[in-house]
């Protein structure tokens, strides 16, 4: 008997035999995802127009990648050849598995017209939805005989937590089949109905015994890291996360009603001598954002409705007219009892006022008596703004909430990370465009820092001897943090 190149540990083993369309398999740091994509890849090679692609964002990260290629292909494949310039396995069938990076949002572009059967992401969360959802186009058959379906690897944080965290983590619980159903029409207009499938399959570093035993310290390396990375990177924590820019925010339902240590709220009647802002940040194929904010009388303030442009697929816009989006406004403002018959303070994205030889976007508002003014357009101070307002005080009240029903500003504005090259500035890959109106409505009513920032309760740490709040069961290890 040969020699075991790589043999898959018990949770890995679990994430080879899902069936699905796409499974997500990760949580946490450590849990030997990247080992998994690479071996997943193999189970066509005997077919000779199979092809796999296996993607990172960006080169540098691509690198690990190949050195696990090389590591398990030419050993498992000896007459395989590997292609430096192309980053191209050749199998002796004619099978091959590319090795791609995908740093800039177009360039999924260089990918049109092409198939492949296996497609994998590893660490998901550094992909856009949008380049997800173009390449999940180019999985497909090249001749019979072959399976199409895709994988991918993610810990939380990174531009696409947000959207990622949606369609795997939080659309059902874990180990549970997602359906989707989906529909098309022939060009003899017969209807046509299928259903595709999604899995999350959840790793953490204690389930590779193998990392565990060759790296002792590997859990007190974890341990040891800033709060956030910790419970992302040890514990699979898809709330809170490194590089997340509102590490205030605290979504607690448990608070709705007494509306202490959270930012969502039940929605309430607002008083009628509270002032009323609206903030709108224009955008046609990416969505436009408008919401309606109402300031109390100790200068809080209160997200209260919105409206926002999103077909239901994350930042991709509905392409509506100006005229017609100024003309829902004022619907709204007509029959929400929070804004009927009250006098509202708009202001708005600058940008809504450049004419490119038309008449602007801002005009065209006008038109319809749907009136902003110019907002302050300083990114680095109106984020400390949101800042202020989401800090808590000794009470455990913040100087911002929101309703329950602004469901877009609840999934957007959380999710937020910063600009790799300027750190101090969000990341605008990400879905801003509530986070910049709201922005523009801090700036008018601006605050004050508060002299004395309450951290929120400490969540529960199962590495911490003395921390009795919750003791989680071994069937909690990957959702413990839900008991918060």
């Amino acid at each position: 008997m040969g020699n075991t190149i790589w043999e898959p540990q018990e949770r890995q083993k679990v994430f080879l035999s899902r069936g699905e369309d796409e499974v997500l398999f990760g949580g946490s740091a450590g849990g030997g995802k990247s080992d998994a994509l690479v071996a997943e890849a193999l189970r066509q090679v005997n077919i000779p127009h199979y092809k796999g692609i296996i993607f990172r964002r960006t080169y540098k990260q691509l690198e690990e990648l190949i050195a696990k290629t090389q590591r398990i292909y030419k050993p498992a494949f000896p007459m395989a050849k590997y292609n430096s310039s192309s980053h191209t396995w050749n199998f002796p069938s004619g099978a091959k598995i590319l090795l791609r990076n995908l740093e800039h949002e177009d360039t999924k572009y260089d990918y049109q017209g092409h198939q492949y059967q296996y497609i994998a992401f590893d660490e998901l969360t550094h992909f856009t939805y949008t380049q997800y959802e173009y390449l999940k186009s180019r999985n497909r058959p090249d001749g019979p005989g072959v399976e199409c379906y895709i994988r991918a690897s993610a810990n939380p944080g990174g531009v696409g937590h947000g959207w990622v965290k949606e369609r795997f983590i939080t659309a059902g619980t874990p180990m549970q089949t997602i359906w989707e159903d989906v529909q098309w029409v022939e060009p003899d207009g017969t209807i046509k109905n299928a259903r595709m499938s999604r899995l999350f399959v959840p790793s953490s570093v204690w389930d590779n015994q193998k990392l565990l035993e060759n790296d002792p310290m590997y859990l007190a390396k974890l341990a040891s890291l800033p709060e956030a990375e910790k419970r992302a990177l040890l514990y699979g924590d898809w709330d809170t996360f490194s590089g997340q820019v509102f590490v205030e925010w605290k979504n607690d339902h448990k608070h709705y009603a007494d509306r202490k240590w959270t930012h969502v709220i039940d929605p309430f009647d607002i008083p009628k001598h509270w002032p009323i802002w609206c903030g709108l940040d224009w955008g046609y194929s990416r969505p436009f954002s408008v919401h309606w904010y109402a300031i109390g009388d100790e200068r809080e303030m209160y997200g209260i409705r919105e409206l926002y442009g999103c077909t239901g697929e994350p930042n991709t816009g509905v392409k509506q007219e100006p005229t017609y989006v100024a003309q829902m406004i004022r619907q709204i403002e007509a029959e929400d009892p929070n804004l009927k018959d009250r006098k509202i303070l708009r202001v708005g994205d600058p940008a809504i006022w450049a004419s490119q030889g038309t008449e602007s976007i801002g005009a065209l508002m006008e038109r319809e008596r749907v009136f902003f003014e110019k907002g302050n357009h300083d990114r680095i101070n109106g984020k400390m703004q949101c800042h202020h307002r989401l800090a808590f005080d000794e009470r455990g009240f913040p100087m911002f909430q929101v309703f329950s029903t602004c469901k877009h500003f609840i999934r957007t504005v959380p999710n937020l990370v910063y600009d790799e090259t300027n750190v101090e500035d969000i990341d605008t890959d990400g879905e801003d465009h509530i986070y910049d109106e709201w922005r523009y409505v801090c700036m008018e009513n601006p605050i004050a820092a508060r002299i004395k920032q309450i951290p929120m309760p400490k969540p529960y740490d199962p590495l911490d001897p003395l921390d009795n709040y919750y003791k989680p069961k071994e069937t909690d290890r990957y959702d413990f943090y839900r008991h918060y």
